[in-house]
């Protein structure tokens, strides 16, 4: 008799599924059971197990036959999470609760057909047209396994026609300020009076750290001595959303960056001030993994914290809009800006490869246009 029940998905939707006795293993004499997920409604499930209960009966199910996409996926997945980051396996594992399973879960992976993959590729399309062409990939690696697997023996995704994305006209905003438009940004914080936030967006704009990056700094990573800051690890969000630290993604990702004189001065401050306060909520932060920016529970602050800080910054003062990366953004441009060179900045932002940093941060300040302008006159001089 199969039990079904009903459950919650990451995104709140409502699904059913239900476990049931499907006979004898024949290798190790032990019952099995088969577990089938990702029904719509309950009517749906009965009727799948109703469906597998006559199999049972008129003699068994056979798995190769009737395995279901979900069951594919489960097998993928346990060998997948070995070989990327927690970080990674845990989106992965969101996008095909959310986007994936609600189309191909309770199938039968060997009765899939081209115009279902079709179908679904173009609902993604529609739905988010960033995101549709990487859950597309991620079912086709599932298909492709079940041919490992010998479930199946072709893989309908690569018949299918991807949708693509038409590219607007016009000039998309720069996701980064000038010189000038930071020099703004900080004569809104008041160094004193918010130290801690002032320190923490000194850091992005002068060591163009990511965000995660800074969140997970502790005192141990600052030499102060030599005016340096050592970047090996990075706070990101796990499985269910909890935040963990993590090594950095590549071996690039681990470096070492010469600060200015100014930042270090507000980080000593700031080491000061935070000393101070923190004693008074009960916390001796001078333990050696004390983190420079913390919540009140002297744990990890949300990676949402420096967005809302910035954001309200931004409408309060009318300024234009960038991203907290944006920092990142502007540090590589006032590098360039101040003549340094392409493999300098790859080095300073932990680029693994050069192309990254081509790709991304060869955007020019205005000064810079009019200087490479008026050498093109000097040079033709007619």
């Amino acid at each position: 008799m199969a039990s079904i029940k009903s459950y919650t998905t990451k995104n709140g939707k409502k699904m059913y599924m239900f476990k049931m006795y499907i006979g004898i293993d024949p290798q190790t004499g032990k019952k099995k059971q088969t577990t089938r997920r990702g029904f719509k409604t309950q009517k749906e499930a009965t009727l799948e197990a109703s469906r597998l209960a006559l199999e049972v009966a008129n003699g068994g199910i056979h798995r190769q036959d009737n395995i279901t996409f979900a069951d594919v996926y489960k097998d993928w997945y346990e060998a997948y999470i070995n070989t990327v980051r927690e970080s990674t396996y845990a989106r992965t594992s969101a996008m095909f609760d959310n986007h994936i399973l609600p189309y191909f879960g309770n199938k039968r992976i060997r009765t899939i057909k081209i115009a279902q993959c079709q179908k679904a590729v173009n609902d993604w399309f529609k739905l988010a047209p960033n995101n549709y062409k990487k859950w597309f990939n991620y079912t086709s690696n599932v298909f492709d396994y079940a041919i490992k697997q010998e479930y199946i023996t072709k893989n309908p995704t690569k018949l299918v026609n991807i949708p693509k994305k038409q590219v607007n006209y016009g000039d998309k905003p720069a996701n980064f300020w000038d010189k000038e438009q930071i020099k703004l940004f900080f004569s809104f914080i008041d160094p004193v009076e918010e130290r801690e936030k002032y320190t923490l967006f000194r850091v992005l704009a002068f060591a163009g750290l990511r965000r995660g990056e800074c969140l997970a700094l502790t005192w141990n990573d600052i030499n102060f001595s030599q005016g340096t800051l050592r970047i090996n690890k990075t706070l990101t969000q796990g499985l269910k959303g909890v935040q963990i630290v993590q090594a950095p993604k590549t071996r690039k990702g681990r470096r070492t960056l010469k600060l200015d004189d100014i930042t270090v001065k507000h980080l000593k401050e700031w080491r000061k001030e935070q000393r101070e306060y923190y004693l008074m909520l009960g916390f001796n932060t001078m333990q050696k993994d004390q983190l420079i920016f913390a919540n009140t529970k002297n744990k990890h602050k949300s990676l949402n914290t420096p967005a809302k800080w910035l954001g309200k910054i931004i409408k309060d003062h009318d300024l234009k809009k960038i991203t907290v990366h944006g920092f990142r953004h502007s540090h590589a441009s006032a590098l360039f800006s101040a003549g340094a060179s392409i493999k300098e900045v790859q080095e300073r932002l932990g680029h693994e490869d050069v192309q990254t940093t081509m790709d991304i941060y060869t955007h020019v300040t205005q000064e810079q246009n009019n200087e490479a302008v008026q050498k093109l006159q000097n040079y033709m001089n007619f």
